[in-house]
């Protein structure tokens, strides 16, 4: 097993047929579901989920297809379409006895956690993504040679076969290259957190390249199609960004106003990992983000 959060529980909960995910457990009260992005696990939310079970029952799952989640071969596209990872989610939640819970996610878990919003909106409360843009948007924006920085998007998205073998002949290089160069804190992702990251990617070369097929694909479709029909994500939503879209010209903020018309959004100064650079600001927004 992959360390987990001090003081948490950890347990498997099975979410779909053939499909159990691994999560942590803490605290006592309303619950939070915390999702954790790329190239990470549960972990990354241990200074964040610590505070807030202060007060709150917080769950910490592993993605399927990350961590110590259970990874399915990718049969179909929508095997790790964030359609499918948001149902596990709320069958998560619900295996726990909460039918209604806040949702926050970082990178790829902010991208299940709008498809969680849009799809499960009678489950959903509160919501928060971080350092992230709703799929379609991210498209949308990446151009030109600015788009240089998101090149593993576009090494991902090709079809099976030679994004696995060049990403898993040399994995701790290709998953160390965006902790160490996302990060403004070298110091936030210790050695040994680090090194289990870095574990938990190689060993899921797969079911990641298929988590980020799957948004150049179906996500895309599913983005599209909510846009089209006026879906909006009704309730109180939070973002915390870095300020790329300056670099990148567009309006984040803007951008993600057209899906949650009830949007806090702030721009941070830490670097991409900014739950364990600055987790000070990221439990003030989500505190604020539950009190609304």
């Amino acid at each position: 097993m992959t360390p987990t959060i001090t003081t948490f529980t950890q347990q498997r909960v099975t979410v779909a047929d053939g499909v159990a995910l691994n999560v942590a457990v803490g605290g006592a009260g309303s619950p939070v579901v915390l999702l954790h992005g790329f190239p990470q696990t549960h972990l990354m939310w241990r200074h964040v989920a610590t505070d807030l079970a202060a007060d709150h029952t917080v769950i910490c799952p592993d993605l399927r297809g990350y961590g110590d989640s259970d990874k399915p071969a990718a049969t179909d596209g929508r095997t790790y379409a964030k359609r499918t990872m948001a149902a596990d989610v709320v069958a998560l939640a619900r295996a726990l006895g909460h039918d209604r819970f806040a949702l926050a996610g970082h990178d790829r878990g902010a991208l299940v956690a709008v498809r969680a919003g849009l799809d499960h909106p009678g489950a959903v409360t509160h919501l928060a993504a971080l350092d992230v843009l709703p799929t379609l948007d991210m498209w949308e924006v990446m151009h030109g040679t600015s788009a240089a920085v998101g090149f593993h998007l576009y090494l991902m998205a090709q079809p099976p076969g030679l994004p696995e073998r060049m990403i898993g002949a040399s994995a701790d290089a290709f998953f160390g290259h965006f902790l160490d160069g996302w990060a403004t804190d070298p110091d936030a992702i210790p050695a040994d957190v680090r090194a289990a990251y870095l574990k938990a990617s190689r060993e899921a070369v797969p079911s990641i390249v298929a988590d980020y097929r799957a948004s150049a694909t179906v996500d895309v479709e599913d983005d599209q199609a909510d846009r089209l029909a006026g879906h909006r994500l009704r309730m109180p939503v939070t973002v915390l960004q870095q300020d790329w879209g300056t670099a990148l010209g567009f309006d984040a903020a803007a951008r993600w106003r057209a899906w949650a018309p009830n949007l806090v959004h702030n721009t941070v100064s830490c670097g991409h990992f900014m739950a364990e650079e600055d987790p000070g600001e990221v439990v003030k927004a989500l505190r604020g983000l539950l009190s609304r």
